[in-house]
């Protein structure tokens, strides 16, 4: 008998942002895969007695790969599980879920998506500002600020991304802020431009450092740190 994953966002960490479906599929699966900023106290939703594995990548730590994920996914759906796999955010931003999907057709395994809180929505929350408004910053992008070796993506769309008019969104990019920065202002968006890093979202170490492009570079010179953290930049960030 084969089993069924759910892929379950769990939001950016605070257990009161999951969907009223996450919390449903966490209370009747059979094994929970789980990211590092997914554990906590989202896990406390998970039925009693279910497998708890964590399998969560983070930058510059030993972490489980890809191929070894989606694996574990396929061995406990084949013994007939009900399984969850626990994404931090939402599912479908800069998480892997379409290599893990394929792993599951290729095998048979149905499954679905449950979306939730991006960190990015979270992140304008939690600085009190929207993320876009009518004529002074008429779109939003996210974009990720390392590629697998953890650089910064090659090819990168430098027009869109130095878009003035734009809120930008850049996901894993506090160790590649100084390189970008660089490109954006030689495409006519300068190292002025308001900008704001929001480290560990929606817990209770959560930090927002507001000033700008320059500035971000400054306050990260010493490092990137362990806190989870984004960068939001445009014309809105300077307010709330």
């Amino acid at each position: 008998m084969t089993g069924f994953v759910s892929f379950v966002s769990s939001g950016p960490g605070d257990p009161e942002l999951l969907t009223l479906k996450a919390v449903s599929r966490l209370q009747t699966a059979d094994a929970v895969l789980f990211d590092d900023l997914s554990s906590g106290p989202i896990l406390q939703h998970a039925r009693d007695g279910a497998d708890l594995v964590g399998v969560g990548k983070r930058a510059g730590r030993p972490s489980p790969k890809q191929d070894h994920v989606s694996r574990l996914l396929v061995d406990y759906a084949k013994t007939g599980a009900r399984v969850v796999r626990l994404k931090s955010g939402d599912c479908g931003l800069f998480g892997r879920l379409e290599e893990e999907m394929e792993a599951l057709r290729a095998e048979g395994i149905g499954f679905e998506i449950i979306p939730g809180v991006t960190s990015a929505a979270a992140a304008a929350a939690a600085a009190a500002i929207p993320l876009t408004r009518r004529l002074t910053a008429r779109r939003v992008q996210f974009v990720t600020g390392a590629d697998v070796t953890g650089g910064l993506p090659e090819g990168m769309n430098w027009q869109a991304l130095a878009d003035p008019a734009a809120t930008t969104v850049v996901f894993m990019g506090k160790r590649t802020l100084a390189q970008l920065v660089e490109g954006l202002e030689a495409h006519g968006l300068p190292r002025t431009t308001p900008a704001l890093l929001a480290e560990s979202v929606s817990t209770p170490d959560q930090k927002i450092t507001r000033g700008t492009l320059q500035s971000l570079i400054e306050t990260l010179a010493d490092g990137p740190g362990k806190a989870p953290g984004l960068i939001l930049y445009g014309p809105l960030a300077a307010e709330g």
